[in-house]
């Protein structure tokens, strides 16, 4: 049975691994609470993410953690959703290293944002407040498709909506709940999220990965803990066939003109506007 599951959760992607640790974790922490007497925020204590410096100091992994972890019900699920769904068009267009860097550094950038603001604005600043919960993650897969292909269209309930106009709704509903006397860091936390997402997506038109550095510290730490060592190989150094090395760099080419076409497409029409051979492609694609 654990073998079955085991296996099971590997062959799922990214975001469905994220949404299956997210909910394993929900019910847990709240099983633990009964079992043990004691309240869920006691549990959640560790890892929420503080307003102040001074505390986030003694416990400074609350800046990725904190998105593991969700108050209520609703809350749980809507993010799960959004996160299922957004998480589907990501990987039509890119693999799951990319998805890695938007998720986290949306929840980063948003836990940062969050802090900052309840340490500067003076109306914030007398307020007892942690923050919890995959929003400012979410957010910023969202935004980041809905602003690299602003105009596919999604099915939203009995009509279609193009991604810049979902972007656009739930960014507006955020800065007008944000002058409320609740969930304020939450919202903040949103933009910091969107405005990553923004960012990343902007900047990956033009050619620049942002997410690269984040990519090569993630390796290292991965490094760190692998505990096989391999026993260095002797270098081999031969001069290349120029032929080869030509042929090699022009389907190259041809490969990544093939995609350019396939994303300029989507962002003109729509990714339901590609062909199953397209489709097919750019997703074989975004596995390399």
């Amino acid at each position: 049975m654990a073998v079955n599951l085991r296996y099971q959760f590997t062959r799922l992607n990214i975001a469905e691994k994220l949404i299956v640790v997210n909910v394993a974790l929900f019910i847990i922490t709240r099983l633990v609470a009964v079992l043990f007497g004691t309240s869920v925020d006691a549990l959640v204590h560790w890892f929420e993410l503080p307003k102040d410096f001074g505390t986030f100091i003694t416990q400074p992994w609350s800046i990725v953690t904190y998105a593991f972890f969700h108050g209520n019900l609703g809350h749980i699920f809507f993010n799960m959703i959004m996160l299922y769904f957004t998480g589907r068009i990501f990987m039509n267009l890119f693999g799951e290293r990319k998805f890695i860097n938007v998720y986290f550094l949306g929840a980063i950038f948003g836990g940062l944002l969050f802090m900052l603001s309840y340490n500067i604005f003076p109306a914030l600043t007398g307020l007892n407040n942690s923050l919890i919960g995959a929003s400012a993650a979410v957010m910023a897969v969202l935004i980041f498709v809905c602003t690299y292909t602003p105009n596919q269209e999604v099915r939203v309930i009995f009509f279609n909506i193009k991604l810049w106009h979902l972007g656009v709704t739930f960014i507006v509903i955020d800065l007008v709940f944000i002058g409320g006397n609740s969930n304020i860091g939450g919202r903040l936390s949103h933009l910091g999220g969107a405005f990553i997402g923004y960012l990343y997506a902007s900047q990956l038109t033009k050619g620049r990965d942002i997410g690269a550095g984040f990519s090569g510290m993630l390796d290292s730490i991965q490094n760190l803990f692998t505990k096989e060592k391999k026993a260095p190989l002797k270098t081999v150094y031969r001069k290349p066939s120029s032929n080869l090395k030509t042929v090699a760099a022009s389907d190259k080419e041809k490969h990544q003109r093939q995609i350019d076409i396939i994303l300029d497409k989507i962002s003109k029409s729509g990714y339901e506007s590609l062909s199953k051979a397209e489709k097919d492609f750019l997703f074989k694609a975004g596995k390399e």
